[in-house]
């Protein structure tokens, strides 16, 4: 099963995004108020629902760390994709919304100029998301994991809706207020495109749905393992970061228990080392 000290880094990764969006959106609000920065105040409102979006994400990866008990014999690694899919919840509210007021803006555009400072703050507040975004989708890579892989892509919108707030903002100062509703048109599509992803991701795992690609790749790996005459069924489901396999082989009929023993083993062995898969149960029968 996964080590538990990859969910304690993830935590780190969420734990680091928290702190940065309550730091943010409080600059944000302070001065896209003080400003008179609508786009600013409403970036800042946004970040303050991703603080939501981070703590569901902290929940569930604290209870995927509980050992298995009585109830949960493979242990509570799935809380750790279904804090994935609330997340993937809350980023297509949050896409909605930005969508929202790009197209009310087109409507009702806003004739205000607000300060430049609400612009070289929408841009420094990008660029932290953005090295936040970098740290965080290279620690879900490197621990496969879907809950940092939602924190991640929840960071790169939140600099992409920054982006956005600062295009309106120059925009507004040029004369050419449809720059800002346009932005955050596209900014919206982007961030609903990318919830999709995730929930489909998380959805995906939770219903037991495996690659099927991946699965005819195990599946040439135990064919090609010594002993093995035939594979009668073959199967994998993912379980929060791990990777589930079950299959069934023949093998000759005369080998005898041990040998039959070695066999399993070395079905094991290959596809814990050449497929990252975590458990594996092998069923022997006789051809």
């Amino acid at each position: 099963m996964e080590n538990y000290s990859d969910i304690k880094q993830s935590e780190k990764g969420a734990w680091l995004s928290l702190v940065a969006y309550i730091l943010l959106s409080a600059v944000k609000l302070f001065i896209g108020s003080a400003s008179g920065s609508q786009a600013l105040l409403a970036d800042g409102l946004n970040n303050s629902t991703d603080i939501i979006a981070s703590v569901a994400i902290l929940i569930g990866l604290k209870i995927s760390r509980r050992p298995p008990d009585s109830n949960h014999g493979y242990g509570h690694f799935r809380a750790e994709t279904v804090a994935a899919l609330i997340a993937s919840f809350i980023m297509i509210a949050v896409g909605f919304q930005v969508l929202y007021q790009g197209v009310n803006k087109f409507i009702q555009p806003v004739l205000e100029t607000p300060d430049m400072v609400a612009a070289w703050t929408a841009a420094a507040c990008a660029v932290v998301m953005i090295a936040v975004y970098m740290y965080n989708i290279r620690l879900a890579r490197n621990l496969n994991s879907n809950a940092m892989y939602a924190v991640a892509q929840d960071n790169r919108s939140d600099a992409l809706v920054s982006v956005g707030a600062f295009t309106g903002i120059i925009g507004s100062q040029f004369g050419l207020p449809w720059l800002d509703p346009l932005t955050a048109t596209i900014v919206g599509l982007m961030i609903c495109k990318t919830a999709w992803d995730i929930f489909r991701k998380a959805s995906h795992d939770l219903t037991d749905g495996f690659d099927a690609i991946r699965l005819e790749e195990m599946k040439q790996t135990v064919a090609e393992i010594e002993g093995v005459e035939s594979i009668k069924d073959i199967k994998a489901r993912i379980h929060g970061n791990n990777v589930l396999v079950d299959t069934t082989v023949l093998v000759d009929s005369r080998l005898n228990v041990v040998q039959s023993h070695d066999i399993t083993e070395e079905i094991e062995d290959q596809l814990k080392d050449r497929h990252k898969v975590s458990t594996v149960l092998v069923h022997i029968e006789p051809m």
